[in-house]
């Protein structure tokens, strides 16, 4: 479905980020994109969703394909009629607006009204705690619910591809493990595919088909998420020292290898 191909990022002409970035998202999979702050995660999600370009940022080289199409030059509105929904870092809900309300600005661009109150209730039903406060204002939510909107906002746009960014970030471990419950559930039954950022590993590839491990604007790491999970590199990459105390980068590791693909 989603081929970013060595691709290279650069903002105001001047500051490059990424560095021959090389992914993919197959249909209906759940991939996980891994790695500390700073690494590039996010600008890899802006470049997808076309947010960069509100930000002074460019894809200098590479392309990036959707569903067969090359999309990395176009704005981010196109790219959200394309099919793909970017779920921003920091639950940025629109305070003043109630819950319901935030849910129905998504789906502002929708043809299918009639479609458009199932699928609030359909968001309902993955998040029954937003949906007691359905008349509340969303900046009065807790950040858990917080979460669970901006994720159910993100559906109410139909995308074939969701971009999540962090959904951990800042959450109690056993409210972790709700939300990364129901976003499996999401991808089963929508049979949506879904690009996971995040820094919790351990929480990212206990559900992700894939994974890769980004350092430095760069894929340092990729595999099936089942051998990344217990790989002692990447436990070591998280914590930042190896086993005898010694900064340790993913240039050191055996296992790291830079793919170069180009499109045709």
């Amino acid at each position: 479905m989603l081929q970013v191909n060595n691709i290279e990022v650069t903002y105001m002409n001047v500051i490059q980020v990424l560095r021959g970035v090389l992914l993919e998202v197959a249909d209906d999979k759940i991939v996980a994109l891994l790695g500390a702050n700073g690494a590039g995660k996010t600008t890899t999600l802006k470049a997808i969703s076309g947010l960069l370009k509100t930000e002074e940022g460019e894809v200098t080289d590479g392309s990036i394909v959707f569903d067969g199409k090359r999309i990395d030059r176009y704005g981010p509105g196109d790219i959200a009629a394309m099919g793909i929904t970017q779920v921003m870092e920091g639950r940025r809900v629109l305070e003043h607006l109630s819950v319901e309300e935030n849910l129905l600005v998504f789906a502002h661009h929708r043809k299918d009204r009639g479609q458009v109150k199932s699928d609030i209730d359909m968001v309902f039903d993955y998040f029954p705690e937003i949906k007691e406060r359905r008349r509340q204002r969303s900046g009065y939510l807790s950040g858990g619910e917080q979460q669970m909107l901006v994720i159910g906002r993100g559906l109410m746009a139909r995308p074939k591809l969701m971009l999540l960014d962090e959904p951990s970030l800042g959450l109690a471990p056993l409210l972790v493990r709700e939300i990364y419950e129901i976003i499996q559930r999401i991808n089963a039954e929508q049979k949506m595919a879904i690009l996971l950022v995040e820094q919790n590993a351990r929480a990212a590839l206990g559900i992700a088909d894939y994974g890769y491990v980004m350092e430095n604007g760069r894929i340092a790491l990729e595999g099936p998420a089942e051998r990344l999970k217990d790989n002692q590199d990447v436990q070591e990459f998280y914590m930042g020292l190896s086993a005898v105390g010694s900064k340790k980068s993913y240039r050191e590791v055996k296992h790291y290898r830079r793919k170069k693909r180009w499109l045709a």
